[in-house]
């Protein structure tokens, strides 16, 4: 067996333990390179690893279609170095996982993340005796259950991590929606982010505008006369400065020059304007 060189080995931090959501995106991410999964339990930890070179890249959710913003990420990103580099979109497929042998009659609890609670909300509305706990990560409920021998107790995880727990799958795809897809951004520290390449056609801005009327309309008016297209605005108040926004936008272009200038045309129009990231747009994988 060939070792490989530790030099091409990249050390991807995810949010979560092994057999997390983060880790599957970040096999079919990175499914050409050679990597090495380091955990954290949750987002300021995944910050932090990357800030103290603990790992090389991150992968980090950002939005689920059926949940929504993860909104608190949002300001993680803008206060750290970490740029966008990349992204990717993960059909998930959500599944009740307990010790083996063990049927739904047999369940008392469910453990998981609380997005993964919501995203199931309807199947458990069908177990009204079913107590649901809201924990940190899917696959470290799975983990603990494994563990401790658990009986009696279950998790809402991914099939890697009943895989990884040695546990078996109660019910599969218990999901509300089957259209449930989560999005994930890929981070890497901005020193060693590179000059974008010609598969550029996607950007995170980010701008800061007063509550004055028309404000937010004349950002539009100006992008849209430059062909640059809004894929997505989340808007969050700015702490501290009473009706003032802070406005994260993905858009998408043909011309990366065109969008610059687009970029450069608003800023008269903002307080405060930023790019989190460049990047080619995602494809979609299956869990």
């Amino acid at each position: 067996m060939t070792s490989i060189p530790k030099k091409e080995i990249k050390k991807v931090a995810i949010q979560g333990g092994f057999g997390a959501f983060h880790e599957i995106a970040a096999k079919h991410y990175f499914q050409n390179d050679h990597i090495e999964i380091i955990t954290a339990n949750t987002f300021k930890d995944l910050f932090k690893s990357l800030r103290m070179n603990h790992a090389d890249l991150g992968i980090m959710a950002i939005e689920n279609s059926l949940a929504g913003s993860i909104l608190p990420n949002y300001g993680l990103l803008q206060e750290s170095n970490m740029k966008i580099i990349g992204e990717i979109y993960l059909r998930i497929k959500q599944n009740l996982v307990a010790l083996p042998g063990q049927t739904i009659e047999d369940i008392k609890e469910v453990y998981s993340h609380p997005m993964a609670i919501l995203q199931c909300q309807l199947f458990f509305n069908n177990y009204p005796r079913i107590k649901l706990i809201d924990s940190i990560d899917t696959a470290l409920s799975a983990k603990e259950i494994h563990d401790k021998q658990l009986k009696g107790i279950a998790a809402i995880a991914s099939r890697l991590a009943a895989e990884k727990y040695q546990l078996e799958i109660i019910h599969e795809s218990i999901e509300t929606n089957k259209m449930n897809y989560t999005r994930f951004l890929i981070l890497a520290d901005k020193k060693g982010v590179h000059k974008p390449g010609p598969s550029i056609n996607k950007a995170s801005i980010y701008f800061a505008l007063a509550h004055e009327i028309g404000s937010l309309s004349k950002i539009l008016s100006i992008l849209s006369y430059y062909n640059i297209n809004l894929t997505k605005i989340q808007s969050m108040p700015i702490m501290g400065k009473e009706w003032e926004y802070q406005f994260y936008v993905d858009l998408t272009f043909k011309d990366y020059k065109i969008y610059h200038q687009a970029i450069d045309a608003v800023r008269p129009f903002t307080s405060d304007v930023g790019i989190m990231g460049e990047y080619e747009k995602g494809i979609t994988v299956y869990e």
